[in-house]
């Protein structure tokens, strides 16, 4: 804590501590209205009713989509779906968070591919989240890592393979794949700079 040195008092000083009625009457009445205006402020006591409580400003943030919650369009002869990656945000605008999850199938050995969708839910009670998007299908037979989504944009490392003698266990090419939402539908963009739409 910082203190600050004192400070002597000398004849000039004194001076303009000298009262005077006119400065009593001053200094009452500026408490009196200080005291007036704290009361006015002052909260009423016990607790305001939950029903009265004023609503938060922007109201409650709406959920994102539940990945666990969809079945998605995957033949996985038999095998279970798994989802390995998600990640959250408005991609649209409409300020409600879409989910965008990475789903395989969930196979015993090699390395199955991935497909990418967007989900959306409707803010209607009881809604279930939808499939709005598909960004990557399984036939591209790529695997994705690092899912995330910022600036409206969905951004996955994307694993693939250079060509068919290369064993299905080991991708060996690796490219970084970003989508964003533009004149209603997703536009790829790849780091070798080519683009589609899906």
């Amino acid at each position: 804590m910082l203190h600050t040195p004192a400070t002597l008092a000398t004849p000039d000083t004194l001076a303009h501590t000298r009262t005077r009625p006119l400065h009593w009457l001053a200094t009452a009445t500026a408490m009196a209205a200080v005291i007036a205006a704290a009361g006015l402020v002052q909260p009423a006591t016990g607790s305001t009713p939950a029903a009265t409580a004023a609503p938060a400003a922007n109201g409650p943030q709406a959920a994102a989509p539940d990945a666990a919650a969809v079945t998605y369009p995957l033949d996985c002869k038999g095998a279970p779906q798994a989802v390995t990656a998600t990640a959250q945000g408005d991609l649209d605008g409409d300020g409600r968070p879409e989910t965008v999850a990475a789903v395989r199938c969930d196979a015993g050995s090699g390395t199955p591919p991935h497909a990418i969708y967007v989900l959306t839910q409707e803010p209607a009670e009881g809604a279930r989240p939808r499939i709005v998007a598909t960004l990557l299908d399984t036939p591209q037979r790529q695997t994705a890592t690092e899912l995330t989504v910022r600036d409206r944009t969905v951004t996955a490392s994307l694993h693939g393979y250079s060509g068919p003698e290369v064993p299905r266990c080991c991708p060996d090419k690796k490219q970084l794949a970003k989508w964003r939402w533009s004149d209603g539908k997703f536009r790829q963009e790849l780091t070798d700079s080519a683009a589609r739409s899906v």
